[in-house]
């Protein structure tokens, strides 16, 4: 039966009547149970998305040939920049996955030779990565447009850092 309250003092504004246990919500994320990321393991599960992704591209490049309307061809040109942009980033994450794995592996190797490990700075890291993207431009041939890009980046910014002369 339900309990009797005083007369004598006034009701509190939120009485509790029965007690409601509180749902644990988890996120996992973070949670432990959820177990630990490892991204190598996470590709190979879900390599088969890549396929599926290839074809909605490809469909979507269809659908834009097809499409008269504007606003949903823009729409779709949208979409399509984004899924190529996600690619790209992936492929640029998968190859500095590789590149760590591969000095990680150096390292190993000169461990097993009895020579004591060296690990390489960010900056170090950020060189290697720079000279790799310069030759990777020298052979594809876009050398010179990337070096008068940042030529030009550069002058903007160093025209902001002067004083304005009025």
């Amino acid at each position: 039966r339900p309990l009797e309250m005083s007369a004598k003092k006034p009701v509190p504004f939120l009485r509790q009547v029965v007690s409601v246990t509180k749902k644990v919500l988890r996120d996992p994320r973070f949670d432990h149970l959820s177990g630990e990321y490892k991204p190598e393991i996470f590709m190979k599960t879900y390599s088969f998305l890549d396929s599926i992704k290839k074809q909605e591209k490809e469909m979507i490049q269809k659908q834009l040939k097809k499409c008269q309307n504007m606003e949903q061809k823009e729409k779709l040109q949208q979409l399509l920049n984004r899924m190529t942009q996600q690619e790209q980033a992936q492929k640029k994450q998968q190859k500095l996955r590789e590149r760590e794995l591969s000095l990680k592996r150096q390292q190993r190797e000169l461990a097993k030779q009895g020579k004591k490990p060296f690990f390489l700075k960010k900056s170090e890291k950020r060189k290697l990565e720079l000279a790799e993207k310069y030759a990777e431009l020298k052979r594809s041939g876009k050398l010179e447009s990337f070096l008068n890009k940042k030529r030009k980046r550069n002058a903007i910014k160093d025209k902001r850092r002067l004083p304005s002369q009025k």
